[in-house]
């Protein structure tokens, strides 16, 4: 893919490195040639895609760590010297930022001051990018694609605690690394994102595969709402071609932008429980919501994002429909249970990675 050499022989500092993304972005980035050092908690599930792919045996070095703890962070990034910083590290799931709203606001937010004034005091650093949420933000509710300059906000604490994220990073990149600055730093949005490898609780596609290998209904809470799915490639791709960019011209590419779907990438929660079903070749699904719970624990009903600044600036696109990206994830699920313990993580990934980026070029 265009401008992927340049992380041939470069020290990357990945944070976040055990999660679902972090793993296919460590996996992808060392086919690239990349050097990666991994800075992150332990896996917070079981079974996990950093444990059954053998992420860790392809990193340069595995830093078990908290991005709330500053001064560990900022030794880290001084001992590894990267040149590109990649933050994913966050308390990713809705539901549970209820139930922990310190948490999520102290990783998501704080964790994210902590990283840029780690990568303000480590020289070197050219390009640094943070990876937020099409969350980020404020949503009224209105039927239209957020642009980036919308308003940044959110209801619930995660979605609130990616605005307040953008909104360091924005005042970060003005205070300390202007126009004469040659570090660049830039975040990134992106939509629903599936894939083979995610555990994660309280979201759609693991909680399809748990019930279907079980052979129980699918629950779902809000068949209705409307989400932009795309497969965890498509913005993984586009987070290598902002960061390609901001390496290239430094100032031009700090900036936020979105990375989403095609419009027809937009699909109701039922809708995709169907194409799940259908790809695994059996089962069903069920709708396990009520009104009280969906007045307790506010879900946005329709989220799209406008991607036309990535396609324009950067000449990013999306490769998948909706329903290729959920037969590639489903496919991914649907052999490592026939294989049992059999089944190799790590070549399913990169053959995947292969094939998009051949797709993609």
């Amino acid at each position: 893919m265009t401008g992927f050499d340049i992380y041939r022989g470069r020290r990357i500092l990945l944070t976040g490195h055990t999660g679902f993304k972090g793993s296919w972005l460590t996996l992808w980035l060392t086919e690239l040639g990349a050097q990666v050092h991994g800075y992150s908690l332990a896996p917070v599930t079981e079974p996990n895609l950093f444990g059954e792919a053998r992420v860790e045996s392809v990193l340069a070095s595995h830093t078990i760590g908290d991005v709330r703890n500053a001064a560990t962070l900022t030794a880290t990034m001084q001992r590894v010297k990267p040149e590109i910083v990649f933050h994913l590290a966050a308390q990713a799931i809705v539901r549970r930022s209820y139930r922990e709203p310190r948490e999520t606001w102290e990783t998501n937010v704080l964790g994210t001051v902590n990283l840029l004034e780690a990568v303000r005091m480590t020289p070197g650093v050219r390009v640094c990018q943070v990876i937020t949420s099409d969350k980020c933000y404020e949503n009224p509710g209105q039927v239209c694609a957020f642009r980036e300059t919308d308003a940044m906000g959110g209801h619930d604490p995660y979605s609130s605690s990616k605005g307040a994220a953008e909104i360091a990073v924005s005042a970060w990149r003005r205070s300390y690394f202007a126009a004469e600055s040659t570090t660049s730093i830039a975040s990134a949005r992106a939509g629903n994102v599936i894939g083979g490898g995610d555990w994660a609780e309280d979201r759609l596609i693991p909680d399809c595969v748990r019930a279907l290998m079980k052979g129980e209904p699918i629950p779902v809470r809000n068949p209705h709402a409307v989400r932009p799915w795309q497969h965890v490639l498509e913005p993984l791709a586009g987070y290598l071609t902002l960061a390609a960019a901001q390496w290239r011209e430094p100032q031009t590419f700090a900036d936020g932008l979105n990375f989403g779907p095609l419009p027809s990438g937009n699909l109701n929660v039922g809708k995709v429980a169907d194409v799940v079903v259908k790809n695994w070749g059996s089962g069903r699904w069920q709708h396990t919501g009520n009104e009280a719970d969906r007045d307790q624990l506010h879900e946005a009903r329709f989220l799209k994002l406008d991607i036309t600044k990535a396609t324009t600036l950067l000449n990013w696109q999306p490769v998948f429909t909706a329903e290729e990206a959920i037969a590639e994830t489903v496919q991914w699920y649907r052999q490592r249970h026939a294989a049992g313990t059999g089944f190799d993580a790590k070549a399913a990934c990169l053959e995947q990675i292969q094939a998009y980026s051949r797709r993609a070029a």
